[in-house]
């Protein structure tokens, strides 16, 4: 059995992660010699290389590659055992990483702040971002919970719908169609269009509407963030889809007008997901649980909201 301390394979993968003694070090509070002098006790206790240096950069060796695998699942069941004996001890403490897609910043911090408040032993750590960086970060398990509102069809993942995520079409409030009620799709053709970002999950579930309608805007603009969308129709760059989430906030004053297009709004869903396969901790099911029980108190912006001119 190789003799290797826990102390030893968390400066190891401190410093696979970064690349750099030097950062590694940074983040344990520890001496660059010190780090250096546990990875060669570590690398003389597998017998293996685990790092090549080239340039000023280090790379793992194939060695080193599977001992990191082995110290994330490592680390992992030791944090599901920590928070396994707190809840024998009747409290909740640890740690949960959650990657969120960019429009449920409009609902997941307030969930997140009444299960804090319920559970002030937990430590939440939240990551903000597309679709497509969520997809990377669900490829190397770097979350205990994704929430997203198109779960990828290529990956084998476990979900649970938990909320509606309704996509309405908004212009500015001066628009000539937003005196109009049921507005055939077709009036959108040649609409100058503001477009979410490749790989958006709101993107693939309007072209995919259009599509059937056979229905062509003219795309003026492409946009990541909701707010700059909300920006850009309000000075009268064009109409958009959004999730009727973002619209929170949003007045009788508001600049922007909800268009009753037929076909809209497109029926959405969010989700909580996970790989299949991964045991959840006892903090991610207890969030989960929180989060299907807190969101049926979620009340979207209503459609006569912001039409009404």
């Amino acid at each position: 059995m190789i003799q290797a301390t826990l102390h030893q394979l968390v400066v190891f993968e401190t410093t696979a992660r970064h690349g750099s003694f030097t950062r590694a070090a940074e983040e344990l509070f520890i001496t660059q010699p010190t780090v250096s002098s546990q990875i060669k006790q570590l690398t003389k206790a597998v017998g293996l290389p685990l790092f090549e240096q080239i340039g000023k950069r280090l790379y793992l060796t194939e060695a080193g590659k599977e001992l990191l695998a082995t110290c994330q699942e490592i680390f992992e069941r030791l944090d599901n055992f920590e928070m396994k004996v707190a809840d024998l001890k009747g409290t909740k403490q640890g740690k949960l990483r959650l990657a969120v897609i960019t429009t449920a910043k409009y609902f997941i911090p307030r969930i997140l702040g009444s299960f804090c408040q319920q559970y002030p032993g937990i430590d939440i750590s939240l990551k903000v971002t597309n679709h497509q960086l969520i997809q990377k970060r669900m490829m190397e398990n770097e979350d205990d919970l994704y929430i997203l509102s198109h779960p990828p069809e290529d990956m084998d993942l476990s979900t649970q719908s938990f909320l509606d995520n309704p996509l309405v079409v908004v212009a500015p409030r001066n628009h000539p169609l937003a005196m109009e009620r049921n507005i055939p799709i077709q009036r959108l053709n040649d609409e100058p269009f503001i477009m979410r970002e490749a790989g958006s999950g709101t993107r693939h579930a309007v072209q995919q509407l259009f599509a059937r309608h056979k229905v062509i805007v003219k795309v003026r603009l492409e946009l990541g963030s909701n707010e700059a969308i909300k920006q850009a129709i309000a000075g009268g760059l064009g109409i958009s889809v959004l999730s009727q989430h973002t619209l929170l906030g949003e007045g009788s004053n508001s600049e922007l007008a909800i268009l009753d297009v037929q076909h809209f709004p497109i029926k959405c869903r969010w989700y909580a997901a996970y790989l299949t396969g991964k045991q959840l901790s006892v903090i991610s099911q207890t969030f989960l649980d929180y989060l299907v029980q807190e969101s049926q108190k979620i009340r979207v912006p209503s459609l006569n909201l912001l039409a009404t001119v």
